[in-house]
């Protein structure tokens, strides 16, 4: 990405904030790395996040010759696992998972002990992946405009399941409430195991969950997909339609992750991090694995993920600002 576009498009405190944290520091990234590496995950162990981090890690791990040891920090919308990292020392040897949950967060608790890109400096994604639309067989709908048709003649009765207030599900769903001038109940849970439990027993009405994770139940006649949330339709559900497809010209939302450390992070190190990812990322073996489990690798430098992370903020913000969204 053209850097000069970068300064454009950011507030010069941010940029500023982050150019320094890039700021060369070769020498002390020499010898890096020369012992064991800690991921910091902000979410419970065996989602999306989870999984395909533990699976880049073990890539990493052979790549620099040391031990990446994951460990989760689940609680408070992200924000317990991620303030443990933000007060790490800079030295690469603490390195925190980044999803598209903690840039909702960044609007949704503005009085948190930390900015994400104040002090955090980006090192790279990892990957995105489309949601997933289902209800439970015994709603009366088979497609999204019948669902939404439901909706509107029971304002306020329907509910929809997410793993939390800020989470990727929940913001999904507001996106659809907005977008489609409809009054769902959120019915927040402290994970996505429980809120995945309900919808298939029946208990919940709705739920955005990821392809991956619920291609089996839809397979299965367990739930009912209506729509997903990419630009494209998913490789894993061939069969159902966009979102946009499906009657909400210009919907789109998915599950991202990355990588970031501790802002003064020696550049270096950002440098040698970055690159053995993205090699990583390139290999077709890793690009055909992943595009089966839905899966798209996302390749960039430090700038250009850090101008990402920022359009996911402002994006999001937007979103919760003009629908009054609060954390429960």
């Amino acid at each position: 990405m053209n850097r000069s576009l970068v300064c454009r498009a950011w507030p010069l405190a941010v940029l500023a904030a982050i150019m320094t944290s890039l700021a060369p520091h070769s020498a002390q990234a020499d010898d890096y790395p020369s012992r064991t590496i800690r991921m910091i995950v902000p979410f419970g162990a065996g989602g999306p996040t989870d999984v395909f981090t533990r699976l880049v890690s073990e890539e990493l791990r052979k790549a620099l010759g040391q031990p990446i040891v994951l460990e989760n920090r689940p609680g408070a919308g992200t924000i317990i696992g991620t303030l443990e990292a933000a007060k790490s020392a800079p030295d690469g040897y603490t390195l925190l998972m980044v999803s598209a949950t903690q840039t909702t967060v960044e609007t949704l608790n503005p009085n948190k002990p930390y900015r994400l890109l104040r002090d955090f400096v980006p090192v790279a994604p990892l990957m995105n992946s489309e949601l997933v639309l289902v209800v439970p067989p015994k709603v009366p709908v088979s497609s999204l405009k019948e669902f939404i048709a439901l909706a509107k003649a029971k304002p306020g009765e329907l509910n929809y399941a997410s793993s939390g207030p800020g989470s990727n599900y929940h913001m999904a769903a507001e996106l659809l409430k907005n977008l489609a001038g409809i009054d769902i109940v959120h019915v927040p849970y402290k994970g996505s195991t429980g809120a995945r439990n309900d919808i298939i027993s029946g208990q919940i009405e709705m739920m955005f969950d990821s392809v991956p994770t619920m291609a089996p139940m839809i397979e299965a006649g367990r739930v009912k997909a209506l729509g997903t949330s990419g630009r494209l339709r998913s490789p894993v559900l061939p069969d159902v339609p966009t979102l946009a497809e499906a009657g909400i010209p210009g919907y789109e939302a998915t599950i991202w992750i990355g990588v970031m450390a501790p802002a003064g992070t020696p550049r270096g190190i950002i440098d040698t991090l970055n690159r053995e990812i993205n090699k990583i990322l390139a290999r077709p073996d890793i690009q055909e694995s992943w595009k089966r489990q839905g899966a798209n690798p996302m390749v960039m430098q430090p700038e250009e993920f850090g101008s990402y992370i920022q359009s996911e903020i402002d994006r999001w913000a937007k979103l919760i600002k003009a629908n009054g969204i609060k954390v429960e």
